[in-house]
């Protein structure tokens, strides 16, 4: 990582990449419309992965996505492969002690990632010169189902506090992973579990590197809550959402700043759907 992002930016831009090309390096990402201060490398841990091309109901195109390896470090390739490899058996465990701790065999989420979606991305951080005025990475909530995330010493991470809001740093171990729980797993446990929102700070003397793993099912996938976990007393809070065109919106607001904000599950909550209603009723009442 600190032999690739090192190099000039001419040499990094070689293997950019876009709206088209899905993975790849970039300096440029906006979070909730806000430009971040970091760069990143994407690849899968696939050959290629198929991703919707767009957020559109009836575009079918599912275009083929494959990684784009720099010529330089010759090494970060093989490096990257196996990483991948290795991180991907810690995630399927993961899957299994959760399905456990909600009261359902081990393999209930096997079926979900016969054939997952697996991305990982490497994150640099450069000093900032005001870091009061920016963030390595604007509030969000992660879109997947889990996040296996490896950082180094200078800590950034923060969390924010369900209790009073206030955003909590992280401070790093040594030899630990941090595990976040994605939106997927939030709509699957019916809530039981929570897509904690969270952010990155950056600091005017160092820079800093992390490593995020993404799980989660294929882009075909319908997310919806699981059955054994609703009944009359808890019935289902989300509406399902096709996983591939959630993605390829969000996407958008990866490389241009929106008017309005970018999708999140909780437009899909089957509350705010009675709001809505409730609302269009008052408005013809008038």
């Amino acid at each position: 990582m600190r032999k690739f992002f090192a190099q000039p930016l001419e040499e990094k831009r070689k293997v950019r990449k876009d709206e088209k090309k899905a993975v790849g390096y970039y300096d440029n990402e906006h979070t909730k419309n806000v430009r971040d201060w970091k760069e990143v490398f994407d690849f899968v841990a696939d050959k290629r992965i198929l991703m919707a091309a767009s957020h559109e109901p009836e575009d079918k195109e599912v275009p083929e996505t494959f990684n784009q390896w720099p010529d330089y470090p010759p090494e970060l390739r093989e490096s990257c492969e196996e990483y991948a490899r290795e991180v991907e058996k810690l995630a399927y465990k993961l899957m299994e002690l959760i399905a456990l701790s909600l009261g359902l065999p081990a393999s209930r989420f096997s079926s979900f990632f016969e054939d997952p979606t697996r991305s990982v991305r490497l994150n640099h951080y450069p000093p900032c010169p005001a870091p009061h005025l920016a963030l390595g990475v604007g509030r969000h909530k992660d879109v997947g189902a889990l996040t296996i995330l490896a950082q180094d010493d200078v800590g950034g991470l923060e969390v924010k506090r369900k209790s009073d809001g206030e955003w909590v740093r992280i401070k790093p171990t040594s030899d630990a992973y941090i595990i976040n729980v994605g939106d997927i797993l939030q709509v699957w446990s019916n809530d039981v579990y929570e897509s904690v929102e969270h952010r990155v700070t950056v600091n005017s003397e160092k820079e800093r590197f992390s490593i995020p793993f993404f799980f989660s099912p294929p882009h075909c996938t319908m997310v919806k809550p699981l059955g054994e976990l609703t009944n009359e007393q808890n019935p289902a809070k989300y509406r399902a959402y096709n996983l591939g065109k959630f993605l390829a919106t969000r996407r958008q607001s990866n490389f241009k700043k929106l008017d309005v904000e970018n999708i999140q599950i909780s437009h899909f909550k089957v509350q705010e759907l009675a709001n809505e209603l409730d609302g269009a009723l008052s408005i013809n009442k008038k």
